[in-house]
């Protein structure tokens, strides 16, 4: 399992189970391709879902940090998306699914973005795996 924690120049840094970090995964307040802060770019990728995802995956070449979440926020909201479709054509279960369903995205969506615009590698269980294994 992946954890956050501090060097000595007071930057997040990534770090592999072992402790040593990750190659390119510093999360300073650098700029970005797009000239915003990495934590601003970060948060904007969850704004529109899988939408700024997209804009931010194309924009953004180098920076780890905001390529992460931007792959996090397409994965995580198409994955949502798609449920609610299938469970809108269930009759009455989906209809009850479907009402938790808001909340708990809403909240989710809240999470991911003040995680990203604190400069953390907040990752989900499934679809951070699959985005960090997209970034290597």
């Amino acid at each position: 399992m992946s954890d956050l924690d501090k060097n000595q120049s007071n930057q997040t840094v990534f770090k592999e189970e072992g402790g040593a970090p990750m190659e390119g995964f510093n999360s300073g307040k650098g700029k970005t391709a797009s000239g915003l802060d990495e934590n601003l770019a970060g948060l904007l990728c969850y704004l529109f879902a899988f939408v700024t995802g997209i804009i931010f995956l194309l924009i953004e070449k180098e920076n780890r940090f905001i390529r992460f979440h931007a792959l996090q926020s397409i994965f995580t909201f198409a994955a949502i998306f798609v449920v609610s479709i299938v469970l809108n054509v269930i009759p009455l279960l989906g209809l009850i699914v479907s009402i938790l369903l808001a909340p708990l995205s809403l909240i989710l969506w809240i999470v991911l973005m003040v995680k990203a615009y604190q400069g953390k590698w907040f990752k989900l269980p499934l679809v951070g795996d699959l985005a960090e294994k997209q970034l290597k």
